[in-house]
């Protein structure tokens, strides 16, 4: 009796840790689909193979299944989007003490890691670059086909021809929307639907996820730009056909790279802490979720202004990355290389956070000096080059 009395003390006490530990949003495992197939990478998964991999269906929740059920090609789409944004996330941060280093994706372990349990700067980041990559590749494979439920964006070529003053500068006669536009609007949708999949809108961390999951959406979609080409005879240009094209992701992600830097910490407004009108008595605990996005979140400064829908935005401070934290999957920066001769983010100074650094000189054979032997052969040659590595105490 006493055991039992014991037991049922344990349980409750695991319980109500559990139900008090701070929730980081219930729609992030999905970004493991972008391992999916390793360490077998050298040939691509198809869609259907991707979608009968059990460790795709390890990440995704009941509505993400569906999905991708009811869209057939859209989970390789995704697949491309998350490791588009994974590639994009550690190019924009190698040089800086947190890298966006990636873990092995195992059941119920998340692909960023620990540090996405912390309502920081670089979790914000993550939210919106991977809402951003879902967004631009599907977008894109709606227009190359590879989708079934979507097309290209057709909706510009019932518009009137058009004649602008620049057209008749450069003696164009007239230009009209035609080609195949990427289908920004159902990729804008599609991620909505898919990516904030779990993010209810009723906690603070959950709005903070919603917003910037919105912001790299929109940077996706403000960022179009018009691309034409020109029809005539001999090479002229009389009538020129313009479509919508999306922007590099690159692009992209130098934009919120910049958001980065300049995010808004924020918690939500007095508006917001009231409980929404339900207009559903099955579910009185459900949000209903055309007024997820219905919110407004107010700087924590109150000098500050109030972040637009493009920024991005966060809770609270970022961790040290200086040293090893395992409780927060933080590496710490020993080992890192850095540059001695930078005053910036990736100077030893700062990178090794005042530890000091060891130098070695290293002797690394490259290929040089190629060239190209008629036909069809290219020959190097081997040079022995010398370089000084600087790497954090």
């Amino acid at each position: 009796m006493k055991c039992l009395c014991l037991l049922v003390l344990f349980l409750c006490l695991r319980c109500e840790c559990a139900g008090s530990k701070p929730r980081r949003g219930r729609g992030s495992m999905w970004w493991g689909i972008a391992k999916a197939g390793e360490p077998n990478n050298l040939s691509p998964l198809s869609p259907g193979v991707l979608y009968m991999d059990p460790a795709v269906h390890a990440t995704l929740r009941r509505k993400q299944r569906r999905l991708a059920r009811e869209n057939p090609g859209v989970l390789a789409a995704v697949a491309k989007g998350a490791n588009m944004a994974v590639t994009e996330c550690q190019h924009q941060f190698k040089y800086r003490r947190w890298n966006c280093s990636t873990r092995n994706f195992l059941r119920g372990k998340n692909l960023f890691g620990k540090i996405v349990d912390r309502g920081c700067r670089e979790t914000a980041f993550i939210y919106a670059i991977t809402s951003a990559g879902v967004t631009h590749a599907v977008s894109r494979a709606c227009a190359e086909g590879s989708i079934e439920s979507c097309t290209c964006d057709y909706s510009h070529v019932d518009r009137a021809p058009h004649r602008s003053r620049a057209a008749a500068a450069a003696n164009v006669r007239v230009w009209k929307w035609g080609g195949c536009s990427d289908n920004i609007g159902y990729g804008f949708k599609f991620s909505r639907e898919f990516v904030d999949t779990g993010e209810r809108g009723k906690t603070l961390r959950e709005k903070m996820n919603l917003h910037n999951n919105e912001a790299g959406r929109m940077h996706v979609q403000t960022e179009m730009r018009q691309e034409c080409k020109c029809h005539g005879m001999s090479g002229s240009c009389t009538v020129k056909t313009c479509w919508m094209r999306l922007p590099s992701f690159r692009s992209v992600g130098d934009s919120l790279k910049d958001r980065f830097d300049g995010a808004s910490r924020v918690m939500v407004s007095n508006t917001d802490l009231e409980t929404p009108v339900q207009r559903n008595d099955a579910a009185p605990h459900r949000v209903p979720r055309r007024d997820r996005y219905r919110f407004q979140l107010r700087p924590h400064n109150p000098d500050h202004k109030s972040p637009g829908v493009k920024d991005l935005v966060y809770l609270e401070s970022s961790p040290g990355f200086c040293e090893k934290n395992p409780r927060l999957g933080i590496p710490g920066t020993h080992g890192r290389t850095c540059n001695d001769t930078s005053i910036g983010v990736d100077g030893c100074d700062l990178m090794c956070c005042g530890r000091g650094y060891r130098t070695e000189t290293m002797f690394v054979v490259e290929r040089c000096n190629c060239t190209f032997h008629w036909c069809c052969e290219v020959k190097c040659k081997l040079c022995r080059t010398e370089k000084v590595v600087h790497t954090c105490l």
